[in-house]
């Protein structure tokens, strides 16, 4: 019998639905099919219903007929037949099917009304939480969020396969547009252009791994990159700064683009031909399609939610996230760092995918890498991140090197950008140039004039 949900109405359901959906795929295969992809037994809201259609995907799934004979012998091998309703009534769903036609149809209604269901169960709980003082506000804002749009990706379930005569079609088209363009790069360019002959750009859905030791320059080459996206080729781009506050940030960002000391921003130390120069960069940040998020700790899931709200709304095409291991665990179990940070790897590895756009995060490396090249071993906390990432690039250079170039200001930098990891790709070593007082980084080839 239906229970009573909130205010005391029933939960969204028809019983009459149920019951001819089940009779038709008892009577058609074809019907069988149909149902089986757009439904799941949790959209059934009878509990008969539930198991009976938990025993028809179960013969389904091994390869057994589905038919009233082996579905009463498969409810009584699990105990199920008289909470089921009996023989009398699995065989009675039959008599209620005018047609197997419509069963896409009605299966639709049966998938809506769980997907209202749930949504009454989700607000109800979190209600609940709301009117407990002890609970933290973000964290029920961020679970809120999460678990509305895992819904959403419920309501999707149904896609269709495609047949490789459609993904080829789309792929040879992609490269006509390519060598009619004179060879662009498929991904996201990153101003580097040796590292994009490597890539052809950052692709989307990959997750891709920048690391090095601390104070290397992860957060320049980030910012590099995230300038000449969105600044110079006008792609809508998302960053993610757990370490520094987001003016310190385009700080940073002002020296790189006008090529101004950044010393001299941070201290107000500037000359009057300086302003002119700021002036023009302020120009260029102001207008590029630049979103950025400098939350301190953010929880994994408000970082992923807030990630969701820059692709709907913004429509961003890469995120840069500075750095992982800054990133809270939403687990408030007393679990190991290391698996915390697996979560998170993982957790990030399936948000490039789900929205469909390279998600590029910044990695320490272990002190055992200090002054020699490092290695996919040497990533700081967790072997996850090497196993989960798509690409994975080290930014290398010695140590001593930074002690002679200190005071000079005038220096510049060479780096060694190795490429270690590309699932999709060939890997190799990239040469650059850092350019301290700028906190920027330049293609070796292109040369450096200042």
């Amino acid at each position: 019998m239906a229970q009573a949900g909130d205010f005391g109405r029933v939960p969204p359901h028809n019983e009459d639905v149920e019951r001819v959906v089940l009779g038709a795929v008892l009577l058609s295969e074809e019907a069988l099919e149909k149902a089986l992809e757009i439904l799941r037994p949790e959209d059934f809201y009878k509990t008969s219903h539930v198991l009976i259609f938990e025993s028809i995907q179960h013969l389904s799934n091994s390869d057994d007929a589905v038919d009233l004979i082996s579905l009463i012998e498969n409810l009584k091998q699990r105990d199920n037949l008289d909470r089921a309703g009996g023989p009398p009534y699995i065989a009675s769903l039959t008599s209620d099917v005018p047609t197997t036609s419509n069963v896409e149809y009605y299966s639709r209604i049966i998938r809506n009304n769980g997907f209202r269901r749930k949504l009454i169960q989700i607000t109800s709980e979190l209600t609940a939480k709301a009117y407990d003082e002890s609970e933290d506000t973000q964290e029920i804002i961020a679970e809120a969020e999460k678990r509305i749009f895992d819904i959403m990706d419920n309501s999707n379930m149904a896609q269709q396969y495609q047949k490789a005569d459609t993904i080829v079609t789309e792929t040879v088209n992609i490269i006509e547009k390519l060598f009619h363009a004179g060879g662009d790069y498929t991904g996201v360019p990153t101003g580097f252009s040796e590292l994009d002959q490597f890539t052809s750009g950052f692709q989307d859905s990959e997750y891709i791994v920048i690391g090095a030791r601390p104070s290397v320059g992860k957060t320049a080459l980030a910012l590099t990159m995230a300038s000449y996206m969105s600044v110079h080729k006008k792609i809508p781009v998302g960053f993610f700064t757990l370490e520094m506050s987001g003016k310190s940030l385009m700080q940073r960002l002002l020296s790189a683009e006008a090529k101004i000391d950044s010393s001299r921003i941070r201290n107000g130390m500037l000359k009057h031909s300086d302003f002119s120069k700021l002036t023009e960069a302020a120009g260029r940040l102001y207008e590029a399609p630049l979103y950025i998020e400098d939350t301190p700790n953010i929880k994994l899931l408000a970082l992923r939610a807030q990630a969701r709200r820059m692709k709907k709304n913004e429509n961003i095409r890469a995120i840069f996230i500075d750095y992982i291991g800054l990133i809270g665990s939403d687990n408030k179990n007393n679990i190991p760092r290391h698996e915390q940070v697996a979560e998170i790897s993982r957790s990030l590895k399936s948000l490039a995918r789900e929205l469909d756009i390279p998600i590029i995060a910044l990695s320490q490396v272990g002190r055992q890498s200090e002054g020699k090249e490092p290695t996919l071993a040497d990533l700081r906390e967790s072997g996850s991140i090497e196993q989960d990432a798509d690409v994975v690039m080290f930014i290398h250079k010695e140590r001593e090197t930074d002690k002679e170039l200190e005071h000079n200001a005038k220096a510049t930098i060479e780096i060694n950008l190795i490429l270690a990891k590309q699932r999709n790709g060939p890997i190799g070593t990239c040469k650059l140039v850092f350019i301290p007082r700028f906190t920027r980084f330049e293609s070796l080839a292109k040369g450096v004039k200042y």
